[in-house]
């Protein structure tokens, strides 16, 4: 294993023996960016049929072709040394301001294990305007600067693979719509 980066995450070269499955072996090489695990909400007023996402750029998706590099997604963060339930109340206040209480795990999934070893763990959690505690935005020490979207539903849904690119909360608009949102 050779460490080729660790300046904003972990990159690593790794030469490995890989056994096929009618039985030969090769030796194989992979790079893998492990950046740790996170944890990602999807907040839903049930009263109002809504949900609350955030707003942000990212430079990655501009780089790719994004036309401003900002993506609407569900709050997240990584977990830091948090179980997943502690770092995703953490995150949603600072991304938020919004105290959330009684979130459900729903299921882990690892978004592109070709390459990234990140682990992401799924929660959706009720809200109300009553739960706003703070002002959220994100952490300015982070270079964070986000934005709060309140958007009905069938909107959200409706937004997908348009205004609504992130993965990580296509899953979950996809899951609630699956599920139904009142049993998010």
């Amino acid at each position: 294993m050779k460490l080729l980066s660790s300046n904003w995450f972990v990159l690593r070269n790794t030469t490995f023996e890989f056994r096929h499955r009618d039985g030969h072996w090769s030796t194989e090489r992979r790079e893998t960016y492990d950046r740790g695990d996170g944890a990602v909400v999807l907040l839903y007023n049930v009263e109002q049929r809504t949900v609350l996402l955030t707003r942000q750029f990212r430079y990655p998706a501009y780089v790719n072709g994004h036309a401003d590099g900002y993506l609407l997604e569900a709050p997240a963060g990584l977990l830091d040394d948090d179980d997943p339930l502690t770092a995703i109340v953490r995150e949603t206040a600072e991304e938020t301001g919004f105290a959330i209480v009684g979130a459900r795990h729903l299921f882990d999934l690892y978004m592109s294990p070709g390459s990234v070893t990140e682990k992401l763990h799924y929660f959706a959690a009720r809200f109300t305007s009553a739960d706003q505690s703070g002002h959220g935005g994100g952490l300015a020490h982070e270079g964070e600067d986000i934005e709060k979207i309140e958007l009905d539903f069938d909107e959200a849904l409706a937004a997908i693979g348009s205004t609504i690119v992130d993965a990580k909360t296509v899953v979950l608009l996809q899951w609630a719509a699956t599920n139904g949102l009142s049993d998010a």
